[in-house]
């Protein structure tokens, strides 16, 4: 698989007009997923680690963990020895971690297209996008609430960004579709409109059982047996309780082979202890008996160490983000995954900005820096994140994307090849000269350097001709452009057809439900 896909149009011919003609024609990229060649940030010693995971323990052994209405689950971990009291779980020193370790370490998420199929997992980074706000905001619009055609919108974009390797799934949520039936119109629209995996819906049981199903209209029911094609959200309810409603989409999808993230919803001060330490142990606690229960659902089924963690204001009780605590819990919570043997999902393009502003940036570049080096395998919101996730953002997703560019280059690391040395060029420049005409320049200018598709590096006088735009005014453009720019991936007409008849008949079962 190539670092770098195109696909479009381009014109035959030869001469100036064929070349005008290149550099103009729709070019559809596709990078492939990253591969660290970098190290990951550690800050937890040995002792700061085994203290950490022993402390878990004892939240499992003597304060347990809740498994709300969910008599099979009790009696599930009943039979796996822990001591259940009601709906309190105590799970025995050793067992939850012994249950985790028939879980796998990588993850292959197949696409439709094998070209965009990702591993998930030991030093690979995938990005995937913005995740469940119920508003959109964009420049001409300003905030409101989301839509289907919102909903399409973006799919459209996360498939034309050529840095962002997953379609994602709920990408904002459209609210005009009723509560019920959206999943159907969201998978149908991620499946047909994007050939990037994606992933499935969790907010019932029988809807995670209806994006099974879609899958394996698209992929064809074997192969989903045999293979991963979905990864979907398992938020916990910390403190230390799983509802019904996510273990049934848990079991649904454990019993299908298809992965889940185990996530704690963390937010300090008000869903953990304001403490770094305090916070890794009940994030290690909770993702522990996650896990294990989807190894008690079928062993072996894919699963991945999630951490959501944000700060919280102690003068509004807002939750903050891009800031240091929430960066030590990532970092830790990394260090506690890769012991486990877990590939690792956190960060993302987090902040609490209304506006896609200088507060989203700050807090945004500290985020997806904190990711990339805290060796995070899955980056759910890694772009279109605004005001503390309640809002999707048109210019924020491809500014978020755009930049998601300088995390593949940084994951790269330094090239310490001949060519990367570059020796012969400052024996030919020698003292007193410059760099711009040698040949060591012209053999590499097109990929020496990162090259943004967005912000704005003219000199004064031609940024003021043209405008004066800032880089929301940018973004507004290259949104505009990227939609002109859509092509619909190609797709068997039967298996269009198939999933179209499935959507339909599914929603012709049931009476329209806004609850």
């Amino acid at each position: 698989m190539s670092d770098v896909e195109t696909v479009g149009r381009r014109a035959r011919g030869g001469g100036g007009a064929a070349r005008r003609a290149e550099r103009t024609a729709v070019r559809i990229e596709a990078a492939r997923f990253i591969e660290r060649n970098i190290p990951n940030l550690e800050i937890l010693n040995e002792e700061a680690l085994q203290i950490i995971e022993a402390n878990a323990e004892t939240v499992l052994a003597e304060i347990g963990v809740n498994f709300v209405e969910n008599p099979e689950a009790l009696k599930r971990w009943k039979e796996a020895g822990a001591d259940v009291d009601g709906e309190r779980v105590r799970i025995p020193r050793g067992l939850a971690r012994q249950l985790c370790s028939t879980a796998p370490s990588r993850i292959i998420q197949h696409a439709r297209n094998p070209n965009r199929t990702v591993e998930i997992g030991g030093r690979s980074l995938v990005v995937a996008p913005v995740y469940g706000p119920p508003f959109v905001r964009d420049v001409k619009g300003g905030r409101r609430y989301a839509t289907i055609e919102d909903f399409r919108n973006f799919v459209k974009l996360g498939y034309m960004s050529k840095w962002l390797h997953h379609s994602g799934g709920t990408v904002c949520e459209p609210t005009d579709v009723p509560v019920n039936k959206r999943h159907l119109d969201m998978l149908y629209a991620h499946m047909t409109l994007s050939d990037k995996p994606y992933m499935g819906s969790v907010t019932e049981p029988s809807r995670a059982e209806d994006s099974v199903e879609m899958s394996k209209i698209l992929f064809g029911s074997d192969f989903v047996d045999q293979n991963t094609v979905m990864t979907s959200l398992i938020n916990i309810n910390s403190p230390l309780t799983f509802d019904s409603i996510m273990m049934g989409a848990l079991e649904v999808y454990a019993k299908a082979n298809q992965a889940c993230i185990v996530s704690p919803f963390i937010v300090g001060g008000a869903m953990a202890p304001v403490s770094v330490a305090g916070t890794l142990t009940q994030v290690l606690a909770e993702v522990l008996a996650g896990v294990a229960y989807s190894q008690l659902i079928r062993k072996g089924a894919p699963v991945i160490f999630g951490a959501f963690v944000t700060s919280i204001d102690m003068n509004s009780g807002a939750p903050t983000f891009g800031t240091p605590e929430a960066s030590q819990i990532t970092y830790g919570a990394g260090q506690l995954a890769r012991r486990l043997g877990l590939p690792y999902r956190s960060a993302g393009s987090f902040c609490g900005s209304k506006l896609p502003d200088a507060q989203a940036a700050y807090e945004t570049a500290n985020s997806l820096n904190m990711g990339l080096l805290a060796g995070v395998n899955f980056m759910l919101h890694s772009c279109g994140w605004l005001e503390g996730g309640l809002v999707s953002s048109y210019e924020k997703f491809v500014m978020d994307a755009d930049q998601l560019g300088v995390l593949h280059r940084l994951a790269a690391g330094v090239d310490m090849s001949e060519n990367g040395q570059g020796m012969e060029a400052i024996r030919e420049v020698g003292p007193g000269g410059h760099y711009l005409g040698c040949a060591h320049t012209q053999a590499n200018f097109k990929e020496a350097f990162w090259r943004t598709e967005l912000l704005d590096y003219k000199p004064f006088e031609t940024w003021e001709e043209e405008g004066a735009r800032d880089t929301i005014a940018l973004a507004e453009a290259r949104v505009a452009k990227l939609l002109a720019d859509y092509q619909k991936p190609a797709i068997d007409p039967a298996i269009e057809q198939a999933l179209t008849e499935y959507v339909a008949k599914k929603k012709a079962s049931m009476p329209d439900a806004f609850m």
